[in-house]
């Protein structure tokens, strides 16, 4: 199983690289990324960290970009109905995924310190075999974990 979002990498490159995927996916969809949802996508690509709707809309508003709430739940929408995004149950917030595009179900490492949020795969793989056993078909999973981050751990031991 491999994680994105707790390990150190270079975050420019990894944000320019999800938003050129969503483009060219977006691109080959015939799905229109506006100003908004590209916006929406940066912010919860700036952080590993689950971001609520109001949170989201805050950065807009700043920015003369939407000050309504509905304006940033359509952005998160398209987001997620299109695997750009997903959203963390627990949390009631949204994070951007680590693999665009991609058909994928993800398992999700919380941190219950700092909010962080890991995407994790492989962890669909088992519970397919299972179902197939029965005979269950599943149609969409959500699997979230909670814990502490390795930045947490530190300072927890510090």
């Amino acid at each position: 199983m491999t994680t994105i979002g707790f390990s150190e990498h270079d975050h420019r490159s990894c944000i320019s690289q999800s938003v050129r995927e969503v483009e060219a996916r977006c691109g080959a969809a015939r799905l229109q990324l506006t100003p908004v949802r590209r916006r929406v996508l940066e912010i919860l690509l700036q952080e590993h960290q689950a971001l609520g709707a109001y949170d989201i809309l805050d950065v807009l508003r700043r920015e003369g970009l939407g000050s309504q709430p509905p304006v940033a739940y359509r952005a998160l929408d398209f987001l997620v109905k299109n695997g750009f995004a997903h959203k963390i149950e627990k949390l009631n917030a949204f994070v951007a995924c680590a693999h665009p595009g991609k058909d994928h179900a993800p398992a999700f490492l919380i941190c219950r310190d700092c909010n962080g949020v890991a995407e994790a795969q492989g962890a669909q793989v088992a519970l397919d075999e299972s179902a197939q056993k029965t005979g269950f078909s599943i149609e969409s999973m959500t699997i979230e974990f909670e814990g502490l981050c390795p930045n947490c751990q530190r300072g927890a031991s510090a």
